[in-house]
Order: C-alpha cells, then sequence, then structure tokens
C-alpha cells in the first residue's frame, strides 16, 4: 500500500527562518529595527539620505493600506558608511551593520542597470536575504518606468518580509488560458491593455503592428509586448504592477489568476500572495488597527558606522590539553590576527580558565608587527575550571578601557568546555549590545554557546579534530562593513593525513581579481615538513622561506611579496618524519583591487535548529560584484560530532530545493543526520576550464515597464540599459574559494543516519508539457529516492481539462500508463511521451498535467507544478488580426482569431 506523507510536517522546514539575522521587529501594527545601509563605495551626498526618509515615508503609507491597515514602518535606521564625514546627528551603532541590514545601496557591477530586486531563494513564504537599490535608482527622477520609489520600497518589502514571488514572468509573458484566450501574464487577468509589436517610435509617436500568433506554440510572436492602459480600474496586484495608480492590494483568492506561469503559482501551489501573506508570522498577531487614524510617519535615526573592534575570548582550561586543542587554537587565532583581521582594526585578547587575564588591551592592526603583538600572548598553558562568563566581562573590560563603545563592538569566544553559570550573564550579554562569535571547540562545549551567537546576531561555529575546522571558523569571522575589497578571502583549507616519507601534491588557482595581502600556511602535529610552492610562471618558494613562528604552534607561514602572481600555484609536502602526522594547507589572500570585486562565496544551512524529520536544505551564493556566478562545481561538507562527514555536491538546476535556474544560488537538501548534536558546514567552490560566467539576470525584482496607452495613444518610458544578452560576454577565470558556513544544531535524530522511510521524493517543480501530433511530451528534472538524492521507484502522471479538478481532486484525475517509465538518478532529465486515449481532443483542446514521485519506502512526494499542453492544428494560411485585447480567443475547429474588445 502506498504511503502519504504529511505534507504539514514535511513542510514545517520551509515555514523555519534561515540564517541571515534582522533586527526588524513587529509591535502594535508598527515595524521597529529596519536597518538601510549604504555601501563604502557610494559617494557621500546628503540628497541620498533625504530621497530615501521620502521613499521609506511613502512606503509606509502605502503599505498600510495595501496591507488593509495591518501594518507600517515606525523606526528605521540609515547606516552612514565609515567613508563619509562625521556629523553630530549621527549615532553610535549598536549591532547594526551592513551585512545585516534589510536594504542595501550599493552600486551595481558591470552596468547590468539600476532594477530594484530582492536576493529571495528561500522557499513559498520564507524571508529574503536583502533589498538591493542602486544610488542612480534612488537619485534619478527619470526612472518613471518602475513606478514611484515607494511603491517599489512595498513590492521588495513583500519579497523580502513575506517571502512571496512576482506575478509577472520576462521569459513567458504570454499564455494559453482555460478561456482558450492567449493573456498576458499578470495578476489579476482584469489589469487590461493592449498586445502590439513596436516597430519604431519618434517624438512621441510609435508606429506598431498587430501580433502575429506562432503556429506551434499558439502564442505571440516573440516581439509582441503587452502595454497597459494608464486608466486603470482593476486593484490588483501590487506583485505585478505597482506602478499604476489604481494598484493598491496583493491578490486575493477571489482575485488571483491561478493559471499564469509566474514563479508566484508555481512556488506556492498557485496560492494567492495575499493568502501566504496572511500566513506569516506577521499577520498570525496582527490585526488591523481600528478607528479612522493614519499612523504616524517613520522615525528615522542616522547612525555611522565605526571603527571595528574585535577582542578574541580564548579557553585556556585543563580540558584544552586534550586533542593538542590548545595548539590548534593557537595556530588559527594567529591566522586570524595576522591575516584575516581587516587593516584598521582593533583588536584585543582576554583568556580565561576559572578565572579572565587580560592579555592585550585594544590594538590598532595596521600592520603584522601590530598582530604580533598580540600573538606573542597566546596561551602556551592549559590549566583550572571554565568561566565564561568571567571571560566575557574581561572581554567588555578590554573594550571600555580603549574608550570604545561595547555596543556594536565584537568578541570571538571559544570554549571546549561546560560551565553550568554561563546563564548568569546572559541579561548583561544582551544589555550591551556586543555582537558575541561563539565556537564550540569539540563536542563537550557548552551547548549555551548558540545562545549567546542568537541573542546578539554573531556567527556560530563548530570545530573537531584537525585544525581547518577552526580555521575556516575564524576566517568566516570577517568585518560587516560591506567592504569586501578590504576582507579576507579563503582559497584553499585543507588537512591531510600523511604517511611517512611521502610527499603530496596540490594546486590553487589565483585568478586576476585577488592576488593582494596572500599567504600559505602550512601546519603539522609531530614534525616540520620539506615544502616546495612554485608560482605559475615557474619561481620556486622552500622550506626556508617559510617562516615558522616563534611561540612553537607548529606552524610555518609565507606571505608572497607583492601581488601574486595569476594562475596555477603549485605545493608539495613531504612528511619527513618517520610516522604518519597530520598536515593542513592554508591560503588566503584579498581583493587585487578595490575597483574589481573578487568572486566570493556565501553559504548557510536553512535554519539554525533540525527537529528529526524535518529536512533541511544547504545554501551557497556565488557571486562577483551583484552578478550570479553560473556553471562552477559547488560542494559542501557537512561534519557531525563524532567527525563523520557527508559531502553533497550542490546545485543551480532550478530543481529540488533549488527554486530558479542559473541564478548563482547552489542548493541542496540534507538529511544525513547521525545523532543528535552540533553539525558543521563548509562549501568550496571551484571554476575549472573555462567554464563559468556571469549572469545578468534577476529574479524577484520591480517590473521594468516599456510603456502604457493613454486615450489611445502609446507612451514609451526611457529604455533601460541595453543588456546584449542574458549572459556576460565574459567568461569567469579558473578560480577557488572556500568558506564555513557556521553551525547547526540536531535534535530528535536516530543515531544510525537511516533516512530512507523518512522522506519522500521531493516536489518536482519543472514539469513541462506540449503536444507532438497526437502525443504529448513531458520533460522534467528527475527527483531521488530520499528527497534529491538516488532514483524514485516510480511516477504516477495524471491529467484532466480542468485546472482546478486537477490542482484540488489529483487522486480523481486521469491516470497516465507509466510502467514504462524507468526514475533516472536525482538531478537527471526526464523524458516521457504518451498518446493520451481516454480524453477526447481536438483542436484547441488543453490538458493540465502534473505528476507525482514514489520511493522504495512507498513515500509519495508533493504533486508536482501542473503543466499545460494546447492541441494546435496550424492553418493553411495565417491571418493576421489586431489585438487590442486582454487576449485572443483560439476557435475550437481551426486557429482563426476571435477579436475580443474591451
Amino acid at each position: 500500500m502506498v504511503l502519504c506523507v504529511n505534507v504539514i510536517l514535511f513542510l514545517a522546514l520551509h515555514l523555519l527562518p534561515g540564517m541571515k539575522s534582522s533586527m526588524v521587529s513587529l509591535k502594535n501594527n508598527g515595524y521597529d529595527g529596519i536597518v538601510i545601509a549604504i555601501n563604502p563605495s557610494v559617494p557621500e551626498d546628503e540628497k541620498l539620505i533625504q530621497n530615501i526618509k521620502e521613499m521609506v515615508t511613502e512606503a509606509s503609507s502605502y503599505l498600510f493600506h495595501a496591507t488593509k491597515r495591518r501594518v507600517y514602518f515606525r523606526n528605521v535606521s540609515i547606516l552612514i558608511p565609515l567613508t563619509w564625514k562625521s556629523k553630530s546627528e549621527y549615532l553610535k551603532p549598536k549591532q547594526e551593520s551592513y551585512d545585516k541590514a534589510d536594504v542595501i545601496v550599493a552600486h551595481p557591477y558591470l552596468e547590468y542597470g539600476d532594477d530594484p530586486y530582492t536576493l529571495q531563494y528561500g522557499q513559498c513564504g520564507e524571508k529574503g536575504q536583502y533589498i538591493h537599490f542602486t544610488p542612480n535608482f534612488l537619485l534619478s527622477n527619470n526612472l518613471l518606468f518602475y513606478g514611484s520609489r515607494g511603491r517599489v520600497f512595498v513590492h521588495e518589502w513583500a519579497h523580502l518580509r513575506w517571502g512571496v514571488f512576482d506575478e509577472y514572468n520576462e521569459h513567458r509573458p504570454f499564455y494559453i488560458s482555460s478561456q482558450n484566450t492567449i493573456e498576458a501574464t499578470r495578476c489579476s487577468t482584469l489589469l487590461t491593455g493592449s498586445n502590439v509589436v513596436l516597430k519604431k517610435c519618434q517624438q512621441g509617436s510609435c508606429i506598431t503592428k498587430p501580433c502575429r500568433r506562432d503556429s506551434q506554440t499558439g502564442l505571440y510572436e516573440a516581439k509582441c509586448t503587452f502595454l497597459p492602459e494608464k486608466s486603470q480600474t482593476a486593484r490588483e496586484s501590487i506583485m505585478f504592477m505597482q506602478s499604476f495608480d489604481s494598484v493598491t492590494e496583493f491578490c486575493t483568492a477571489e482575485t488571483h489568476n491561478a493559471e499564469a506561469p509566474n514563479l508566484q503559482n508555481r512556488m506556492c501551489n498557485h496560492r494567492s500572495t495575499w493568502d501566504v501573506i496572511m500566513t506569516s508570522d506577521d499577520f498570525r498577531t496582527a490585526s488591523p488597527m481600528t478607528g479612522r487614524n493614519l499612523p504616524p510617519h517613520p522615525i528615522f535615526s542616522l547612525i555611522k558606522s565605526k571603527q571595528r573592534v574585535v577582542c578574541l575570548v580564548l579557553d585556556k582550561s585543563g580540558s584544552m590539553n586534550s586533542e593538542d586543542r590548545l595548539f590548534r587554537m593557537n595556530q588559527a587565532a594567529e591566522i586570524y590576527l595576522v591575516q584575516i583581521i581587516e587593516k584598521g582594526s582593533l583588536a584585543g585578547m582576554v583568556t580565561f580558565e576559572s578565572f579572565a587575564t587580560i592579555q592585550n588591551n585594544l590594538i590598532e592592526i595596521t600592520n603584522e608587527n601590530a598582530s604580533q603583538r598580540i600573538t606573542a600572548n597566546l596561551p602556551q598553558v592549559a590549566n583550572g575550571g571554565t568561566s565564561i562568563c568571567s571571560g566575557l566581562k574581561a572581554g567588555f573590560q578590554v573594550i571600555t578601557l580603549s574608550d570604545q563603545s561595547i555596543s556594536g563592538s565584537e568578541i570571538v569566544l571559544l570554549t571546549d568546555g561546560e560551565d553550568d553559570k554561563i546563564s548568569s550573564c546572559f541579561d548583561e550579554v544582551k544589555q550591551s549590545g556586543a555582537i558575541i562569535h561563539t565556537i564550540a571547540l569539540g563536542p563537550s562545549a557548552a551547548k549555551e554557546l548558540e545562545t549567546l551567537s542568537n541573542m546578539t546576531g554573531g556567527h556560530r561555529f563548530f570545530a573537531h579534530k584537525d585544525i581547518n575546522g577552526l580555521i575556516d571558523a575564524f576566517s568566516r569571522i570577517s568585518s560587516g562593513s560591506g567592504s569586501i575589497t578590504q576582507q579576507a578571502i579563503q582559497l584553499e583549507s585543507k588537512a591531510l593525513n600523511m604517511t611517512a616519507r611521502k610527499w603530496i601534491i596540490g594546486t590553487v588557482p589565483v585568478d586576476s581579481t585577488i592576488g593582494n595581502d596572500t599567504f600559505f600556511v602550512v601546519t603539522w602535529t609531530i614534525q616540520k615538513p620539506e615544502i616546495l610552492l612554485q608560482d605559475p610562471k615557474g619561481k620556486k618558494y622552500k622550506t626556508s622561506d617559510f617562516r615558522e613562528d616563534e611561540l612553537n604552534i607548529r606552524s610555518a607561514r609565507l606571505r608572497i611579496p607583492g601581488i601574486a602572481e595569476t594562475g596555477t600555484w603549485t605545493y608539495s609536502l613531504l612528511n619527513n618524519h618517520d610516522n604518519f602526522q597530520m598536515l593542513t594547507v592554508t591560503v588566503t589572500t584579498r581583493a587585487r583591487n578595490p575597483t574589481t570585486p573578487p568572486v566570493i562565496v556565501n553559504s548557510h544551512m536553512s535554519q539554525n535548529t533540525a527537529h528529526y524529520p524535518s529536512p533541511m536544505i544547504v545554501y551557497a551564493r556565488v557571486s562577483q560584484g551583484f552578478l550570479p556566478v553560473l556553471g562552477i562545481n559547488v560542494t559542501a561538507i557537512i561534519e557531525t560530532e563524532d567527525g563523520h562527514q557527508v559531502t553533497l555536491e550542490l546545485w543551480d538546476n532550478g530543481a529540488g530545493a533549488d527554486i530558479v535556474k542559473n541564478d548563482g544560488i547552489y542548493s541542496r537538501y540534507f538529511t544525513h543526520y547521525r545523532g543528535n548534536g552540533r553539525y558543521s558546514l563548509k562549501v568550496h567552490a571551484q571554476a575549472r576550464k573555462n567554464i563559468a560566467r556571469l549572469s545578468l539576470r534577476r529574479q524577484n525584482k520591480a517590473l521594468y515597464i516599456p510603456g502604457y496607452i493613454d486615450n489611445g495613444k502609446i507612451i514609451l518610458n526611457p529604455p533601460r540599459p541595453d543588456v546584449k544578452d542574458d549572459m556576460a560576454e565574459a567568461e569567469v577565470e579558473d578560480f577557488s574559494r572556500l568558506t564555513s558556513g557556521g553551525s547547526f544544531t540536531v535534535s530528535g535524530a536516530p543515531p544510525s543516519g537511516d533516512n530512507t522511510r523518512v522522506f519522500p521524493p521531493n516536489k518536482i517543480t519543472d514539469l513541462e508539457a506540449k503536444f507532438k501530433e497526437d502525443h504529448i511530451q513531458l520533460s522534467w528534472t528527475a527527483p531521488g529516492n530520499v528527497l534529491d538524492e538516488g532514483k524514485a521507484k516510480s511516477y504516477i502522471i495524471r491529467i484532466s481539462k480542468y485546472l482546478l479538478d486537477l490542482k484540488e481532486d489529483f487522486h480523481n484525475a486521469t491516470l497516465v500508463n507509466t510502467s514504462s517509465l524507468i526514475p533516472e538518478e536525482a538531478g537527471s532529465i526526464e523524458n516521457f511521451e504518451f498518446k493520451q486515449k481516454l480524453l477526447k481532443i481536438e483542436n484547441g483542446t488543453k490538458l493540465y498535467i502534473a505528476i507525482q514521485a514514489i520511493n522504495e519506502a512507498n513515500l509519495i512526494s508533493e504533486m508536482s507544478n501542473i503543466a499545460q499542453a494546447t492541441k494546435l492544428i496550424p492553418p493553411q494560411a495565417l491571418t493576421a488580426l489586431g489585438t487590442k485585447s486582454s487576449g485572443i480567443r483560439l476557435a475550437i475547429l481551426g486557429l482563426a482569431v476571435v477579436l475580443s474588445i474591451f
């Protein structure tokens, strides 16, 4: 008997927050804690601040009415970059930072335009990462083709806060409706307009021609454009065309266009945007405000970024003697202070056992000598108990003794021990405003560490036995200032179990965007190995060129003079000891110049805590500037507390956990639970053989309106910057990047790691269908036996002439014989062709098709997206007719077009 999965349980993951922290809260109908951050590269401009205020003020009123008097913007902070001049009205930051901002203002990379968009790659109902506005969008007055800035902000806020999607589709601008009309992809269909081909426009006058229909697809030709009427009566929808005065609402269940081939329907199972919004955490408790009074205007605070302040708070208790933990901590801390922390930062250090000791007050990191003033005091002996609160309080003291504010400063807390008194300082920590990054070393580290990170907006990490976990954690703790070109980039972090008297060879590509401040570091557990390093031009560096640390922490470092050569570097290591030992190689660098951003990788899990049997999703975003990087190999390594590792290849194929193909977001489900406790995530991204490329496409953005019709006259908006292709012509060079995605906690999981009887195949989201003569051809991406891993056992395919019948009663729709269909490996492209005999098919007939997958445990996936196939018999001659309508009707007995006038 086939078992059904409890869909609510299975989808519980998608309603939980991701790793991106935000300070936004909703109380008494007002949003507080919104942060709008200006990138340090943006020139100082008072008009920019003024326009931001005007945009948010307008947006607050628009949002209030759009949500039926439920929410508005009450308190907004504008984060001024450190590069701007100081002013008396600028306040000091608390925990606000550029990398945690809800809205960022930054120049685009490569002039691909000023489209406002939201970085959004979670499932339906999941919050986005941030909204991106360009300075030109906020300052220019000729960008009216998006509508007013306040309306655009609300469109993007719905992406960011409530996880809804766009209701247009630039790649499928038209579709054939159930009423046999060709419709513009939109919501709602009450928005009127004309479908025309623009041939020539001069001095406000345009020559147009009617849209011709493609005899193969039944849709309009590629150059056909839907131009809306300027005067509208429809109030929906903000997620389609917020620019029109009449549009003041989101599509509801009554007005939603469930047929439109847009991302909202595909990702949210054809639910309306208002339905998704009303099930969000915000609206479960937000009732409409009573009375007729409007909410007050937003209150703005101008906050100026400050010099970075970091204090290391390091455990030197007795338990740090085991498994070389003290050595490994010192190795990683030295790499952080010498190679990772940004120049100009203030850094100090505290060590603790049963009590805390201040080792260094704050020192400005101007060069390597300044860093070594701190590393010289790294602890050499471990003993005593574990008092984490003592360490934190001493860290606060280090900051205040240098006349710095604890609020907004960072503490890096590393410990391997338990402490039953850690909760005694939670209130003090929370009130301090400090950001606490925690590194749990080994399985016995205090379970409350994550609470410290969560309550202060800090990162959380877990490191097992080898040094790399610690180095990866420290390397991830970079400045949140937005100055990407100043941040350290990790190119390699490899642990090597070396047998006696054996060589090992490895390579590291250095691309032309990086090479400044480049370090190669080798660590060992017993005896220093023989080291040979060769640059792309053949220059060799030997063991004697690597400087061994004076603290005897078993590490040797080479800083490449000047700018590292572009190309492939080769390293060779010889374990010249009689026994095997662990060697590690770490390579870090920075951007070559401030004008060309390097490729960077950011990774995280979909949630901080997993309660078995909820699946999780691994995300890795690969970008250069703000442009997605495509066609590369991205691998996630997830490690448990007992050292067991799971390796996952992440995909950008628009299937399974990945919502959009080719957007630079690489994703995969994680289900390999192996007991409870902490798990760590590391991601390695590599481009080889010149196959990587940049994409100029943007998802989840305000719709550009090419023009509109006013009293029968076509009015065109200014054109967007010309982008010749979806892809930039220049390929991305070979590169290698490595980053930590932090840690997450698992509870309720069995120790065996068996997941075959818990998780069904993943939902198919890219089903496509078309008629080929009397047959129907289907294609989709194969799901797995367990979500997106392995092979499904079989498929269930059902068809109907009616969309709602299939959507609401899939199990009673007509069944297709799939006995000859053998599932392929997950991620493969499936193709299936069949001849429908049970339903009468004639010219103009539309069939709706959906599919489910079954695995070996007889668990069934969710129903797929619903694909549509329309039977069209090409006529002998095609007569072009005028097309001023919301759509054209397809005659059942031929392809004649019936004109429908509004």
